[in-house]
């Protein structure tokens, strides 16, 4: 009796390792995206550079893709979504809906790989001017700059002076109940920071940090690179206002360091954005019956040495729909998902012999 597919929920990193694991395995695969294109948030936020190699992220992501379109175990389902769900795994009821309207599937197994959101920094913090000041953007705002190849003011199209980031920007904020660390906000701002310094090498560049968390070894690559060769100045502080004067933003502030207020005029102010649940991880959560931990996310339940493990048999959970990740963790977990996926086809194929 042929198994039922492995249902792979998100057409991301994580989603993306998955599938190709659970063929490479010798199980069939049913991959649903919601949007139009596979790749996740690298290639829907028009990534520039991956961090923290520099590599492409569209030929990056499209060699990933490559990996999985021509394969006949895997079947691709873009602009496609999970709208039901009954019964359980081996025999999981899913029903999707695409755009040749709605179609059923029992599903063997279940990966959830629905990444996340980026943070909206007007949502809650105001005094950021995220949406008042046409100088003030986010760290995917300028991704899309540099991917383009220009960095430049968009109040009047002229390349910066002066840039500085502001770090943990909807991350690290009891007010706002985002109690965690996003993990990768401070890498990837030491990373734009390099590459505004080679398209504008006369641009001065500042990073305000509370701390700088540079995983592994982001801290040789991306860290000391950006200080030592790129000279970019890096400045324990707080910020807590954002302010217009002339053509120019106003970061105000306290050095930590110093133990003095800060106040510096900039060109361009980036707000590295942290990561929050997205809503496919949010639906995902209440059609499967899969709990949420404390933050937000789906919750895993093999602690540190087993983090793709759900409440619920037959399901389970990769990449940041279980918690912030990097690219690498994603892709990791998507690995792992598949094994595990693959595992409990074979014990449950076993079990019905």
């Amino acid at each position: 009796m042929p198994e039922n597919p492995v249902l792979i929920i998100g057409g991301g990193p994580a989603g993306l390792e998955a599938a190709r694991g659970v063929a490479d395995l010798g199980y069939p695969v049913t991959l649903v995206e919601k949007e139009d294109r596979l790749g996740g948030t690298p290639i829907l936020c028009d990534y520039a550079a991956l961090t923290p190699n520099m590599v492409n992220a569209e030929e990056a992501m499209g060699e990933m893709v490559q990996k999985i379109e021509g394969d006949p175990l895997i079947e691709i389902k873009t602009s496609t979504e999970v709208t039901a769900a009954s019964g359980s795994a081996p025999a999981l009821n899913v029903t999707l809906a695409g755009s040749k309207g709605e179609e059923q599937m029992e599903a063997g197994s279940v990966i959830v790989a629905t990444g996340f959101k980026h943070f909206d920094p007007g949502k809650e913090t105001q005094m950021y001017g995220y949406y008042e000041f046409d100088d003030v953007i986010t760290l995917v705002d300028t991704e899309r700059m540099l991917k383009a190849g220009k960095v430049v003011r968009p109040s009047n199209g002229e390349a910066p002076k002066q840039v500085c980031f502001i770090q943990c920007v909807g991350s690290r904020d009891r007010q706002i109940g985002n109690q965690w660390c996003s993990k990768v906000c401070c890498g990837i701002a030491c990373k734009e920071a390099i590459e505004i310094r080679k398209l504008v090498p006369e641009c001065r560049v500042f990073v305000f940090y509370i701390d700088m968390r540079m995983y592994g070894f982001w801290e040789d690559e991306i860290y000391w690179k950006a200080q030592e060769q790129y000279k970019v100045n890096f400045i324990r502080g707080i910020v807590t206002e954002i302010t217009k004067r002339g053509d120019q933003v106003v970061v105000k502030g306290e050095d930590t360091t110093m133990g003095r207020p800060l106040e510096a005029p900039m060109d361009l102010v980036i707000l590295s954005v942290g990561m929050e649940p997205s809503e496919g991880t949010k639906q995902m959560s209440k059609l499967l019956q899969l709990p949420l931990e404390s933050h937000g996310y789906i919750e895993s339940i093999g602690g540190a040495l087993n983090t793709v493990v759900t409440s619920v048999p037959g399901i389970f959970v990769a990449g940041a729909a279980s918690g912030p990740a990097d690219l690498e963790d994603s892709v990791s977990m998507g690995g792992a998902a598949a094994m595990k996926a693959a595992a409990y086809l074979r014990k449950a194929s076993l079990k019905a012999a």
